[in-house]
């Protein structure tokens, strides 16, 4: 199999898997952050670290956000989150986020999940994480531009040329084509807020077991914070369901 048929397999493999397999770096981030507490390595204590877990949370809120904005100005059927049978696209974006760069979704993720693992506060590990990304998500995007390609000829090559594909650049900047749709943000974007909190939670509720602290212990920010995220995450379930979050246009 050719170099470029092996990409296109492996990243249309990775597009229908791409909200799981990053579950396995997250796995081994958090083996990682439990060596570190467990051995008590010990970090200076300076006001940084002392706001670690703030700054993180900072860096995925900024991912978050960057989703937000790109999927609150996109039509029906395109910018999704994953789909049985692969790529949809039923026009192709090039304005708002799309007229910075190709690949909004993909950067908002980068940052999204770049906040989890800098919970680790390993510098390896944070480095071999954005390698790891940017290996895996270089098969998606290859895959995503090659079905564009094939899908819209001439207007994907014209916009690709201006466009870069990872590092926004505001040179060539469009007003979105669509007003910004908030029952979209809500229905499409309810699972990665929810997740942000979570994850946050479960980092701060094994850092106190390898320290052995009791349970008993009066609950942090964090406890509370992704008892907020649940609760909203199920109420805009409930609101899906009931058509509440349905588009008239």
């Amino acid at each position: 199999m050719a170099l470029q048929e092996e990409l296109k397999v492996q990243g249309d493999f990775l597009f229908k898997n791409r909200s799981y397999l990053p579950l396995i770096a997250l796995g081994i981030g958090l083996l990682v952050f439990i060596h570190k507490e467990y051995n008590e390595i010990e970090e200076p204590n300076t006001w940084l670290a002392e706001s670690f877990e703030f700054l993180s949370l900072c860096v995925s809120l900024v991912g978050l956000t960057i989703r937000i904005i790109t999927v609150g100005h996109t039509p029906k059927n395109t910018s999704g989150r994953n789909t049985k049978d692969g790529q949809i696209a039923d026009e192709l974006n090039t304005t708002g986020m799309y007229s910075i760069v190709r690949h909004p979704l993909y950067l908002g993720n980068f940052f999204m999940w770049l906040g989890v693992a800098m919970l680790t506060e390993n510098f390896w590990f944070i480095i071999a994480f954005v390698l790891f990304y940017v290996s895996y998500y270089v098969r998606i995007m290859y895959a995503e531009e090659s079905f564009l390609r094939a899908k819209f000829g001439r207007l994907y090559s014209d916009w690709a040329e201006t466009v870069p594909t990872i590092i926004p650049t505001f040179k060539y900047y469009k007003n979105p084509k669509y007003p910004f749709s908030i029952k979209k943000v809500l229905k499409k974007e309810k699972n990665g807020f929810c997740a942000i909190f979570l994850l946050f939670w479960m980092f701060d509720v094994v850092c106190r077991l390898c320290q052995k602290e009791p349970f008993e212990s009066e609950a942090k920010f964090w406890f509370y914070a992704a008892i907020a995220a649940t609760i909203i995450y199920f109420i805009l379930k409930i609101m899906k369901k009931q058509n509440m979050l349905n588009e008239a246009n």
